[in-house]
């Protein structure tokens, strides 16, 4: 029987460059770059909160609260008012975010950073269509602000879910 290209035949060991990587090879450096960046957090001092938690621990409560007194003063999108399930849901929603990230919780954080991503994606949207010059300048900064937040919450949470070093 012969053998098929590349293989080997039946006991008889594969060839070397058919062998699995190890974990001392292909990906060594990335995961050297990996620990040494873990290893540069800090974790939380007791009572400590990353700047980008309490910054978007501000912008949700200051949208949610927005919000309310927007449909509170009778504002309309598009020609009609939101239905008020809606701005309760969202609002309450941001007013939990903001809550969580106040008092550093992990969950607060990844559910604002889901809530920016869904940001990001909507305005990116947005974009692809905009008729206007504004339309498209407003997309792209809040992109930016969103994309900016999202990337700088990434670190925080790494410091929220570190273990006491000894």
């Amino acid at each position: 029987m012969a053998p098929s290209s590349g293989g080997a035949r039946e006991g008889e060991s594969a060839p070397a460059s058919a062998e699995p990587r190890s974990p001392g090879r292909g990906y060594s450096r990335s995961e050297e770059r990996n620990a040494a960046t873990r290893a540069a957090l800090e974790p939380l001092r007791q009572g400590e909160r990353p700047r980008a938690v309490t910054l978007g621990a501000v912008a949700a409560f200051l949208i949610a609260v927005a919000n309310l007194i927007a449909y509170a003063a009778g504002l309309e999108v598009g020609g009609q008012r939101p239905a008020v399930t809606f701005v309760l849901a969202q609002s309450g929603l941001l007013l939990i975010a903001a809550w969580g990230m106040w008092l550093v919780r992990y969950w607060a954080v990844l559910g604002m950073q889901a809530m920016l991503a869904i940001l990001i994606v909507i305005f990116a949207v947005l974009l692809v269509v905009a008729n206007n010059v504004l339309a498209a300048l407003i997309s792209v900064a809040m992109i930016a602000a969103a994309g900016t937040l999202f990337w700088f919450l990434v670190k925080a949470m790494a410091r929220i879910q570190m273990p006491e070093r000894r």
